[in-house]
Parts: C-alpha cells; structure tokens; sequence
C-alpha cells in the first residue's frame, strides 16, 4: 500500500478499503473505546477504592486500639475498684461537720503537746468545693524549731486530713514565731447539697 492510496481512501466507502487499514481503523476505534470506558467507569472507580482503603485504615487504627482497650478491660476494672475504695478511705478521713470542733481540739492539743505556746488560733470562714468544705484556720505559735516540726508531724498523723499551708518562722525575742494556716476538710453532707 502507497502513500497515494492512503490519501485516495473514503470515507463513506470503508468496505472497499485494504485489510491493513481496515485493521489498523478498527483497533483504533477499539483503543478509543477501551480510553472512553477507562476514562468514565474505571477512573472512578479507582478513586472510589482509594477512599475504601484510606477508611479501611482508620477502622482498622480505630479497631486495634478499641482491642488494646478490651484486652486490659479486667485489669482497668480492677484499678477501678481500687481507686474507688482508695477515695472511699480518703472521704472517711473526712470529718463530717459535728466533727469539725473535735478536730481543732486536736490541732490545738498537739500544739498545747508539742510545748507551743498559741498566740492566735483562728478559725476562717469555711469555703465550699465540690463534694468537700475547706476550712481554714490562720495559727501562729511561740516555741523552738524541735517543737514547730513536732507540732507539724502531730498534725499530720491525725486522722483526718489536715494540711499546713504558706509556713513562715521567724525571731520573736528569744524564741522563733511560727505562723501558717491549717486547713482541714469535711464532706458536704446531703442536707447540705
């Protein structure tokens, strides 16, 4: 076949054309087909299973990580428990509030033990939180540095919580000032709530 007979080729008459261009036509034809299907469905459909597997991995991250989770269920119950009854011992060293008056007895009485001398004691006005009431009370003692640890150490083997806050010793004469502010701590009762 010529270059001639190429240029001589119609259109209308493609019957009447020779094989190999018959050939070549139809494979063309068939590679536009097989581009335009390409191009519409399978394009498509690629990227529909790209959005598949990216969400495949989250699930899967999600899944391994709620699996960890169960897998340590029982040991997470038991810490549970434990932390339950570890805050159920901590609220019983909450004084309720008729015990409050006994409590500063106490404070007072390591004090008074300790061989302190008080020269203010006074009960703040109680702050409420949460499920507790702060009590504060500003104390300032006269004594020796053996006696302010000893009173300090008191108060904190007592069995309900106290806290000593902003200490500061200083010279008073002949002896040291201890001033700080002790707060204790009693669970809001439910006629309280």
């Amino acid at each position: 076949m010529t270059l001639s007979e190429l240029n001589n080729l119609n259109a209308e008459n493609i019957g009447s054309w020779p094989l190999p261009v018959k050939i070549f036509g139809g494979l063309l034809v068939f590679a536009l087909i097989g581009f335009g299907t390409w191009k519409q469905d399978i394009q498509q459909l690629q990227i529909t299973l790209e959005d598949v597997r990216k969400k495949e991995q989250t699930h899967r991250t999600s899944f391994e990580s709620k699996q960890k989770k169960a897998a340590n269920l029982s040991a997470l119950k038991q810490q549970l428990e434990d932390i339950e009854e570890t805050f159920g011992d901590l609220l019983k060293r909450l004084p309720n509030k008729t015990e409050v008056a006994e409590l500063l007895v106490d404070i007072s009485q390591q004090g008074l033990g300790s061989g302190l001398e008080f020269e203010l004691f006074q009960p703040g006005n109680e702050k409420p939180a949460d499920f507790y009431v702060e009590l504060p009370i500003k104390i300032r003692v006269v004594g020796d540095y053996h006696e302010f640890g000893n009173f300090i150490s008191g108060i904190s083997d007592l069995p309900r919580i106290v806290t000593s806050h902003n200490i500061k010793i200083q010279p008073s004469g002949t002896k040291l000032s201890l001033e700080t502010t002790a707060k204790t701590y009693r669970y809001v009762d439910e006629d309280e709530e």
